[in-house]
Order: structure tokens, then sequence, then C-alpha cells
């Protein structure tokens, strides 16, 4: 569900997004404008409507960025063209690696500095990026973004539609960020939302069930194939080639359960089994989940490798993928490790009981059940046999139900019922 925030303590002042737009142009004069495009013009006579999919992100991104990114290429085809407008601290180092991942994908980039939570200057630069570009659909996915496409419509003739990916908690202030995100949705056109929960949570905030519609992430299964086994992944990596590998990636936050994860490894150790922990991904409880490792003596057994640009030879090195969060909407690393070939063992969080379904393409535990977590790790990593079932299941699902490309073809659909409404 939404977080709710308790109005004597986080109480919205800010007057409404939409109020803010009708003397916007008189209280913020033109700014030279500083946002850069790594595209070139589009091409003389170039047909259908332009989608400006618009997101604010830090460093180098998250799940959300891998959809986004991958977009264009699949909708040009289906006759729309797609442009990705990042907000981001300016100078960020992290935003490099968004900015390669555009030109591999060959996505039309957009990079608009965001120096703070009401840079207004924002707003006048999105706004210039609207005109150059004759947006005709404005796709945000975040609270700041969700309130700026309410802004901009009033100078700016176009569309409105969102993407909901989840709802966590990461400082004192999400809380209010997403009070605003709950403010902005019943005013959006089309709400789309990657999970049932997600989906109830925004009807539960108001948005007309007409707006709203389920539309799970996707993967595309040619790009995440296996290319090797997984005893020559882990040499690559350096892992030893007997015992098993434990395996799992997202950021170092609270929600997603890391210390479970490493107390899980502790017992599956004290069970007898040969098991190393590898975690790949970066964050603010880095210190803390060190701390656990150290307290449970297990500096040889857990490996917190980090951010790494491409996780495709990691996953390649799993001999079972955990998903230990709490909280989620639809992850892309369970899709990535299921195409991958490798088993899933996963909280029963959000979306994700559509995906995994127990005992057939994989494991399901309660979030927080450390015991029933060792349990289904040790499931499959002692069953030979049934780690094979869930690997071909894993994969098969991916490429029946998951495919990236039916997902923008009902993107597509969504945007023409929209646009011929």
């Amino acid at each position: 569900m939404i977080p709710s925030i308790a109005p004597a303590t986080h109480p919205l002042t800010t007057p409404h997004p939409v109020d803010i737009a009708d003397s916007l142009t008189h209280a913020f004069p033109p700014v030279a404008e500083s946002f850069s495009l790594d595209h070139p013009e589009a091409p003389a006579g170039a047909a259908g409507p332009v989608v400006l999919d618009a997101r604010v992100v830090t460093g180098a991104g998250g799940g959300p960025d891998k959809t986004i990114l991958n977009s264009p290429r699949f909708l040009e085809p289906l006759g729309y063209r797609m442009v990705c407008a990042y907000m981001h601290p300016p100078g960020d180092p992290g935003f490099e690696v968004l900015r390669q991942k555009a030109a591999q994908y060959g996505a039309p980039l957009v990079s608009i500095p965001d120096r703070g939570a009401w840079d207004w200057r924002v707003v006048t630069e999105a706004l210039a990026v609207c005109k150059r570009e004759r947006v005709t659909v404005w796709h945000g996915h975040d609270y700041k973004t969700n309130a700026l496409g309410i802004l901009l419509k009033r100078l700016w003739p176009m569309r409105l539609v969102t993407t909901v990916h989840g709802w966590v908690q990461h400082t004192r202030r999400t809380p209010l960020y997403y009070r605003i995100d709950q403010l902005c949705l019943p005013r959006y056109e089309r709400v789309i939302c990657v999970s049932d929960d997600l989906l109830e949570s925004c009807l539960a905030a108001g948005v007309p069930a007409k707006n709203c519609v389920l539309l799970e992430n996707g993967i595309d299964a040619l790009e995440y194939a296996r290319s090797r086994p997984t005893a020559a992944a882990k040499a690559a990596l350096g892992l030893p080639a007997g015992g098993f590998v434990v395996g799992a990636v997202g950021r170092l936050s609270g929600e997603k359960g890391f210390d479970v994860l490493i107390r899980s490894a502790h017992q599956l150790l004290a069970r007898g089994l040969d098991v190393r922990l590898l975690i790949v991904g970066e964050g603010g409880e880095r210190a803390a989940l060190e701390a656990l490792v150290r307290e449970l003596h297990l500096g040889d057994r857990v490996r917190l490798a980090g951010w790494q640009a491409d996780v495709r030879g990691h996953f390649e090195a799993m001999d079972v993928f955990a998903l230990s969060s709490l909280r989620e909407g639809l992850p892309n690393v369970v899709l990535e490790a299921m195409a991958l070939e490798v088993p899933v063992v996963s909280t029963r969080v959000a979306g994700i009981p559509r995906l995994v379904q127990d005992g057939r393409n994989g494991f399901l535990v309660n979030a927080g059940d450390l015991d029933g977590l060792t349990t289904a790790l040790a499931g499959v990593l002692k069953n030979p046999a049934l780690s094979a079932v869930f690997r071909a299941a894993g994969r098969r699902t991916v490429e029946t139900r998951y495919s990236f490309a039916t997902r923008m073809q009902r993107l597509k659909r969504l945007y023409d019922e929209l646009l011929a409404g």
C-alpha cells in the first residue's frame, strides 16, 4: 500500500499542483536552457506521436531504467517515437552509466540538471523539451515527474500517463513525496501499475478504475540468454568451483532484507551446506551489512560485490537466486534470474506470486521468515533434479508470459486508446 502520513507530522502545505500552474509563467521568468540532447533531430517528415518518458534519477538508476531505456527501439516500429528525459543532480558521475546504456540501446536521451526538490528551472527546461520534441504524451515515473507533468500540461497540450513502480521508504522525506504522488495520480489519464497490489493502492488513492491499468514488467529474453555454464561463470568471478553460490541483486537498503539473507547463509552453513553468498549492489546499508558479516564470522563466505554495470555474469554464477525483499513492485531482477535459467527463491510480496508459482518455477516464502528462507534455499541446493526443473520453467515463464515485445505492444495499444479518446 502507499505509505500514509499523519497530517500533524507532515502537513501538506504545498498548493495543489494544478493551482501552481496558473501563475507559473508569470512567477518564473525564462532561464537559459541547460538540458542536453543525446540524439539527432527527428527525421524530416517522421510520422507518429512523440512520448516523453520522464524520470528523476540519482546515480546509475535502477530497475525501471532498464524498461525505460529499452522501450524506444521497441516502440518505434509500432509507430511511436519515444524520448527518455532524465532529471538528475548536475555532475552526477553515475548518470554517465545511464548515458552509455542509452547509447547502447539507441535510446534518445535528454539530460535535465535537477538542483533540488523545488528547482523551478527544471520546469522551464522540461517545457522547452516538450516544445522542441513536439511531445504528444508525457509519461511520468515518480512523484516529481508526475507533479511536473500536471504543471506542464497547462503550458503545452499533451496527454498524461504514468507508471507506478512501487513505494519504498528511503528517507524521512519520502512519506511526504508519496503523499504528493497520491494527489497527482488521480489527475493522470492512465495510471499503469506493475502489480495487483499497486493497482489496489492506486484505486484507494482515488484513481478512477477506468484509468488504472495492470501492465507487468517484461524482459527481452534474447538479451538475457545464458551464455555459459555455472562453473565457467564462477571461475570468471574467482569463486571456488566446489560448493554453492546463493546470489542476490539489488540496492543495499533496508526494504531488501539482505540482513535476513546473510543470516540465512549462516544457517545454511550450520546445516552443513558449503555455500557462499554473492550480493550485487550498492547503497546506504553497506556498513550495517558488513558489520553483520563480521558478527557472524562470514568474512570468507559473503561477497558484497558493489554496483556492476552488467550483472549477467554474476547471475550465471549463481546456483540459486534469492529475493529477500520486504516490499517490492514486480522486480526486474527476478525476471532476469529466470531468463538466465537461475532457480529462484523469493519472498511472497506484491506482484511476485503471479510470476513465481510456488513449487512450479521457484519457491515462495513469507517476508522476514528466516527459517522458511533457509529451508527453501536448501531445498533447491540439495535437489539437482528440482533445480533443473526450476531453471527450465523459469526461462519458459519469461518467454511465454513476460516478453518485453508483448509488453510494448500492450503499451502501444494503451497510447492508441488514449489518443483516440
